[in-house]
């Protein structure tokens, strides 16, 4: 390039003087172009050296040093004469679009590390929440081994509860899980309480034998013989945990009137986050649940829907996902045996518990049966509370309360009483109310209900051990209850 403007030079500076020239351009013999500028001298005959011009050699060599300096400006800066202004307008628009699509893309990638971040974060602080959960378990379980009583010094009042077992069993008429006579049993004393909380702490037994102690010590109390009002409720006990993210919310059960092959030490555990919930466990004791260990799986025909589950009479009750349907699985041929629509009942996140979780549609079991509990447009979500038919799913009677059904937490029956918990998570919650069907009347109370592990997703009385059942963020526990006389 350089030579050519040279030329092009040359030419224009003799035009300029009236004299003849030509300028010819072609390519050599490597094919390389090449330019050939003529001009004949105007005084000289003959050619002298070159060297003895040394004025244009000078001019000559400063013209090409200025066409090399303006050539390097022009690449450095992208073409800054009129060529270069003309390719780089042709290409400023496509250079900003490409910009704009990589800062957007940019952006979009900052977003996503932020909230990959974020939920880094929150599973780190669970994680450390966990951890935490689990060391104090260990630590309880450890002080509970420590001050477990030396043997031959158990208390009087474990050897009161042991010495009543024992006879029955030699006695051999009757079956482990009779009833001792008031004589033999101790009796449910309200006062002092401190005395029996500091009891319960001093020992440690199997859960098996723990179930078996507790049932043998209720039913010879004056307080707890037949039905009457809730009045107490005691401290959670932990029977076993889930272990995986399916178990976070769940029912666990047994059935209080049992058919054979089952007994009322089976039990039974449904972890129920998911969209196809289907697995029943079923378990020979409370001790194998606590080992994680199940006899058997049985899969439901039907998903069920959230946590409202009861097992009763060799039937597991349970709503079919998506539906107002309430279903009866029989335990033994392991079909679906009935099934039942409730008439204008909310389902799928329309009148749940308080804690979420499709809690739309409940079932339950007291002295008296079977019943559910829902809410209807018409109650304007207030609890509406059913009578059902254990075989054929068909509704004796309805009662409509004034109860609203999203603000409580849970509820369960006893003795033909709705009592509702206050919160799903409050440590010190309580149970708040109570709707007797005797009378269609509900009541407040505030009876101490304590939430150890701060989320509380289902509440279920047996009637068969007068105890609640409930699941408590991955935690399976049971609360002794007190009634009054009827």
């Amino acid at each position: 390039m350089l030579g050519a403007w040279l030329l092009l030079w040359g030419a224009l500076a003799l035009g300029s003087r009236g004299e003849t020239a030509s300028l010819r351009r072609a390519d050599d013999s490597t094919g390389r172009c090449t330019y050939t500028f003529t001009v004949a001298s105007p005084v000289e005959a003959g050619c002298p050296d070159a060297s003895g011009v040394p004025e244009l050699r000078a001019e000559l060599a400063a013209l090409a040093a200025r066409l090399s300096r303006l050539e390097g400006r022009e690449r450095g800066t992208g073409g800054s004469g009129p060529r270069g202004a003309e390719v780089g307008g042709a290409r400023d628009p496509q250079h900003a679009a490409s910009a704009a699509r990589l800062e957007a893309a940019y952006s979009e990638l900052l977003r996503a590390k932020s909230r990959l971040e974020e939920e880094k974060g929150r599973l780190e602080r669970e994680k450390e929440e966990l951890g935490r959960r689990l060391e104090s378990s260990t630590q309880e379980i450890a002080r509970l081994r420590a001050t477990r009583c030396p043997p031959g010094r158990e208390g009087p009042g474990r050897d009161a509860l042991r010495a009543p077992v024992k006879a029955v069993r030699r006695a051999g008429s009757v079956p482990t899980h009779a009833v001792p006579g008031p004589a033999a049993a101790p009796r449910w004393d309200p006062q002092p309480l401190a005395y029996q909380e500091l009891q319960s702490e001093r020992t440690e037994v199997p859960a098996s034998q723990l179930l078996e102690e507790t049932a043998l010590s209720r039913p010879g109390s004056e307080d707890s013989a037949g039905c009457g009002e809730l009045v107490w409720v005691g401290e959670p006990v932990v029977f076993g945990r889930a272990e995986s993210i399916a178990g976070k919310y769940g029912v666990w059960m047994k059935d209080p009137e049992p058919v054979s092959p089952f007994t009322r030490e089976t039990t039974w555990r449904v972890d129920t986050v998911g969209t196809e919930v289907r697995q029943l466990f079923q378990y020979e004791a409370a001790e194998q649940l606590a080992r994680g260990y199940p006899a058997k799986v049985h899969i439901l025909p039907q998903p069920l829907e959230s946590t409202g589950a009861v097992i009763y009479r060799g039937g597991l009750f349970f709503q079919p996902r998506r539906s107002r349907t309430v279903a009866r699985y029989d335990l033994r041929g392991e079909t679906v045996t009935a099934e039942r629509e409730i008439p204008g009942a909310g389902y799928h996140g329309q009148y749940p518990y308080s804690w979420g979780g499709y809690t739309d549609i409940d079932l339950a079991v007291d002295e008296t049966g079977l019943w559910v509990i829902y809410s209807t447009e018409k109650a304007r979500g207030a609890i509406v509370l059913s009578k059902l038919d254990p075989d054929t799913l068909e509704i004796r009677r309805t009662w409509e309360t004034n109860i609203r059904k999203r603000g409580v937490a849970n509820s369960f029956v006893i003795c033909g009483t709705l009592y509702t918990v206050s919160s799903y998570s409050a440590p010190n919650a309580t149970i708040n109310f109570a709707y007797d069907t005797a009378t269609s009347t509900s009541r407040a109370l505030s009876i101490p209900f304590e939430n150890r592990f701060r989320y509380l997703s289902m509440v279920d009385y047996n009637p068969a051990e007068r105890q609640l059942f409930a699941w408590d963020s991955f935690n399976m526990v049971t609360y002794p209850v007190r009634l009054s006389q009827a």
